[in-house]
């Protein structure tokens, strides 16, 4: 750790650089459990360094994305627990490029602070380390930059960018989609990192009990159930690209269903969701209830116990769904692609 640099005028100002240097030296044992082939750099460093294999893939192409954790950081700060937040971070933008069919190489964190507490950082920058491992990605560098008086002392703000791979030829588009094709459903962990706005004011969770178990949530506290982290889908549909031809992955984020599976279909093609099929998780139905919101609004919004939906052909389809399952997700279908130019229907009591 640096121990000659230290401002006293900038600590008057609210700045403890020391601070800073503690955090990393903190985090430096989590960061190193995302190494991987080709991430040699060290923290600390002004960029982060990454050697590419490139070997077998005749046209490579990167992928990249970049997301932050929204409003659910409230629940966090209520909860004074850190150590989740980072792997919605992670999550956030390597699903979204895996629906391109990238390989997660690299990821970078931005962490903004009202006052740089080293342990609460620590705890942060933890998280993202378990969703780098979850995601088979290095995280190479980020920044802790502390902000007095643009924020309270005891919050923060978090976001994330990371960098993918693909062979041009493997990039998963729709222009394979066909009628018949099966859409497959990939169970979420929960409301994932969207929508907190309207599950802050459903719940007013600046006064509510967020420590009691709630027999709905089978025993799980609301704070708990807000909490839990964004599933991570990469080595799941990864394993199934290598297996099945897919012609199209959705992540079910802000928007839910009406926004994002539209967004893999080709024109002239719909998906034809069958209500009935969707394995809708308690926590919805807590939302929905308490907040008396249509139903056609949460589809609308949240992922529903969707976070992710693959399309593949349906003689493939049982084959994908064995697959999804061999590595650790409950795949099921939810509907098929039929020829309609309303992209997404939901259809009651198919």
């Amino acid at each position: 750790m640096n121990t000659n640099s230290r401002s006293e005028a900038y600590a008057a100002a609210g700045v403890d650089i020391t601070a800073g240097y503690k955090a990393v030296e903190l985090m430096k044992k989590h960061i190193s459990r995302t190494k991987t082939p080709g991430a040699d750099t060290e923290v600390g460093g002004f960029g982060g360094l990454f050697e590419p294999d490139l070997s077998g893939m005749e046209h490579p192409v990167l992928v990249s994305g970049t997301d932050g954790v929204g409003t659910k950081l409230k629940i966090a700060f209520l909860m004074n627990r850190h150590d989740t937040v980072g792997i919605d971070c992670v999550a956030m933008c390597v699903n979204d490029i895996i629906c391109g069919g990238a390989r997660p190489l690299f990821f970078l964190d931005y962490i903004a602070c009202g006052k740089n507490v080293p342990e609460v950082i620590e705890q942060i920058v933890k998280g993202v380390c378990e969703g780098c491992v979850q995601a088979g990605c290095a995280l190479i560098g980020g920044e802790t930059a502390e902000h007095p008086g643009m924020m309270p002392e005891d919050e923060y703000d978090l976001a994330g960018y990371c960098t993918g791979i693909v062979d041009k030829a493997k990039i998963i588009d729709n222009r394979r989609m066909r009628p018949g094709d099966v859409v497959i459903a990939l169970p979420s962990s929960g409301v994932h990192s969207n929508g907190f706005s309207l599950v802050r004011k459903v719940f007013d969770v600046e006064h509510a009990d967020l420590s009691s178990p709630v027999e709905k949530l089978g025993g799980k506290s609301l704070g708990e159930a807000l909490l839990e982290p964004t599933r991570i889908y990469v080595k799941p549909v990864l394993a199934l690209l290598k297996e099945v031809e897919v012609c199209g992955v959705s992540h079910i984020t802000g928007g839910g269903f009406y926004e994002n599976i539209p967004r893999s279909i080709p024109d002239g093609l719909c998906a034809r969701i069958e209500r009935n099929r969707v394995r809708v998780l308690p926590i919805f139905d807590l939302i929905a209830e308490k907040g008396g919101i249509s139903e056609r609004d949460m589809f609308n919004t949240y992922n529903m116990g969707v976070g992710m939906s693959v399309v593949v052909h349906a003689e493939e389809a049982d084959k994908a769904i064995r697959v999804l399952r061999d590595h650790g997700v409950d795949a099921y279908p939810i509907g098929e692609m039929i020829e309609n130019t309303e992209k997404i229907v939901i259809e009651q009591g198919v």
